[in-house]
């Protein structure tokens, strides 16, 4: 039987009630998510939970890695069997870590299964989820409507195939999937394989030989986002970079374009341009902007060859770039283009100085226009959720707040949005029971639904 009650993470009785009442039957928004649109349409049922629960999630490969497992058992090509019982094995003595609770969750959420995790039981977790995948034709869209998901944003990239968005729709699921729109690809001009990228955009806008014909190739595919239903964007950066020139963005656009690699300084220039040219993009057509920053990209050089990119080889970066942020956020907004921002930061150091800037750019244009975004990553586990709860309230309005997302390539990570709820609504309970906020609990109540739901809505536009 599982650890998991009822009044998991829930420390009083106004927590209880706070989420029973108000949080656990709220929809979820899935604003920023990795999810795969094509395994969507195509609604395949899946053959085992290994398929399911294990195959493409990075952060289980990670706890595996963290445990001594051999990557053979991991990603290599040990059978599915195999690689579930290591991980239960390794989830069995991972005591504390976000994993040990959502893999728990996930198992009785998606297949009824209330067994507790660990290399004892492996073997009849693994029978009898299966049983159970064969028994109710377990699909992506069973998954995600059973998560009570309405809208989710997949994060795709400038030259992505869209056609898949309209077909999804005609498919008349209880849920809209809709593309984020995503240039990491174009900005990353250090990256290898940088020319097959131009190419590949260059197919969709044509030929691409300076930065003027970047900026309207850019601008034309995210108007072909738009027509399929996107209204947010994402950029990634290890740390936001000075604003530079078009003119000096050009000249290392056209290096990396003849085949050479630019130099860091000179990446450094390019980004720097490209994020303000960005910015400026989506505020003319009022597209929000997600801006995550601090992840250390591909540390292990070894693995990155081997198994490429996002494998769980990233890390949190100490890089401090609050003073370009502040330049950039305030000659964007000098210039009347400063877009609707969430800033997803991976460093908690940060939290206070990021917060306390994005207050210094706030309109009545949106309720929150500049939001802090929730605990990311590396941080959205108990110990991230509950500073990010202290660092919003006591810096931000945490009414405001669009609270969580998944940020995950897994259709299991939704009971992470309930692990969220269950946190704030014991953070809010706390301090009604302490005699620090209002004892009403209808007003809590609303905002507790707002930050679960309704925020995000209105903010990201879903409600038009």
């Amino acid at each position: 039987m599982s650890y998991i009650k009822d009044n998991f993470l829930l420390t009083n009785k106004t927590a209880e009630t706070l989420y029973l009442t108000y949080a656990k039957d709220m929809p979820i928004f899935d604003y920023h998510c990795h999810l795969p649109e094509k395994q969507i349409l195509e609604n395949k049922p899946f053959e085992d939970v290994y398929e399911i629960w294990l195959a493409g999630d990075h952060y289980k490969w990670r706890l595996m890695r963290n445990y001594g497992v051999n990557e053979r058992l991991i990603t290599g090509d040990a059978s599915h069997k195999e690689k579930f019982l290591a991980y239960c094995r390794t989830l069995g003595t991972a005591f504390g870590n976000p994993l040990y609770h959502w893999s728990q969750v996930e198992l009785k959420e998606f297949f009824d299964c209330d067994i507790e995790i660990n290399e004892e039981n492996a073997e009849r977790i693994w029978e009898e989820c299966n049983i159970y995948i064969a028994k109710n034709n377990v699909t992506p869209q069973s998954l995600i409507e059973r998560s009570n998901v309405t809208h989710l944003f997949t994060t795709n990239e400038i030259f992505d195939e869209l056609s898949t968005f309209p077909a999804i729709a005609a498919k008349g699921y209880k849920f809209k999937v809709i593309p984020a729109f995503r240039a990491d690809k174009i900005m990353n001009v250090d990256a290898k394989a940088y020319k097959t990228f131009i190419g590949k955009l260059e197919e969709l806008t044509g030929a691409v030989k300076d930065i003027a014909a970047l900026e309207t190739a850019i601008e034309t595919r995210l108007k072909a986002f738009i027509e399929v239903g996107t209204t947010a964007s994402d950029i990634a950066l290890e740390k936001v970079y000075p604003i530079t020139t078009q003119a000096e963005a050009d000249a290392v656009f056209k290096k990396a374009i003849a085949g050479e690699i630019p130099t860091d300084a000179e990446t450094e220039v390019f980004k720097g341009y490209l994020t303000y040219f960005l910015f400026k993009l989506y505020a003319k057509y009022g597209i929000a902007t997600e801006l995550h920053i601090g992840a250390m990209r591909n540390n292990n050089a070894v693995m990155l060859e081997k198994l490429g990119l996002d494998t769980g080889y990233d890390s949190v970066s100490d890089d401090n770039s609050i003073k370009n942020m502040s330049r950039l956020f305030d000659k964007l907004n000098s210039e009347h283009l400063l877009p609707k921002t969430i800033v997803f930061n991976l460093n908690p150091k940060m939290n206070t100085e990021i917060m306390t800037l994005n207050g210094c750019f706030q309109s009545d244009e949106a309720r929150g226009k500049i939001q802090y975004g929730p605990a990311w990553w590396f941080l959205d586990n108990k110990v991230g959720m509950e500073k990010h709860l202290d660092d919003l309230t006591a810096t931000g309005h945490i009414g405001a707040f669009v609270g969580m997302l998944t940020d995950s390539r897994s259709l299991l990570s939704y009971p992470r949005h309930h692990y969220f709820r269950r946190i704030l609504c014991n953070y809010f309970g706390g301090m009604m029971e302490r005699g620090e906020m209002t004892q009403n609990e209808k007003l809590v109540g609303e905002v507790v639904k707002d930050i679960c739901y309704r925020n995000a809505i209105e903010y990201l536009g879903m409600n038009r």
